[in-house]
C-alpha cells in the first residue's frame, strides 16, 4: 500500500470517528453533545511531558557534537569530502534539535503559565462573584 493509499484510509477511518472530531468542526453542525474538555492538571501534564522531553533530548542531542567535529576536521585534512559533508549533516542535526528543545521548553512555559492565569482567574471570579458579595449590591 503506497502512503497516499494509507494516508487516505487513515483520514477516511477519522472521519467516521466521532471522538477524532472537534466541537465546531465541518460537519459536526457545531450542536452539543461535546465531550471534550481540558483540566489544569491535564494541562500540567502536558507541560510535564514537554519539560522531560527538553531535558532528555538536551542531554541526548548533543553528546556526539564534539566528537563529529573532531571527526569532520581529520576528514577533512585528510582530503575526504565527507568531512564538509558531516559538518552540513552535523549542523542540520544541530539546527533542529535546537529548534525541537525551543518548541518544547515554549510549550511547557505556556501551559505552565495557563495553569496559574487560570486558577488566578478562578480565585478572582469566586472572590468576587459569591453569594456574599452579590448580596451586598442588592440590600
Amino acid at each position: 500500500m503506497s502512503f497516499d493509499e494509507e494516508w487516505a484510509s487513515a483520514r477516511s477511518a477519522a472521519a467516521g470517528n466521532a471522538r477524532m472530531r472537534l466541537a465546531g468542526a465541518a460537519g459536526d453542525g457545531g450542536g452539543g453533545g461535546v465531550d471534550y474538555k481540558v483540566t489544569s492538571p491535564d494541562l500540567k501534564a502536558v507541560g510535564n511531558d514537554a519539560q522531560g522531553l527538553f531535558h532528555q533530548f538536551e542531554t541526548d542531542a548533543f553528546h556526539a557534537g564534539a566528537n563529529t567535529g573532531t571527526a569532520a576536521d581529520t576528514l577533512s585534512t585528510d582530503g575526504f569530502a565527507t568531512g564538509s559533508a558531516l559538518w552540513a549533516a552535523w549542523d542540520t542535526w544541530r539546527t533542529q534539535a535546537e529548534t525541537l528543545l525551543s518548541a518544547c521548553a515554549h510549550i511547557h512555559n505556556h501551559l505552565e503559565d495557563t495553569v496559574v492565569s487560570h486558577k488566578n482567574h478562578e480565585e478572582t471570579l469566586i472572590s468576587n462573584f459569591s453569594i456574599s458579595e452579590i448580596d451586598k449590591h442588592f440590600t
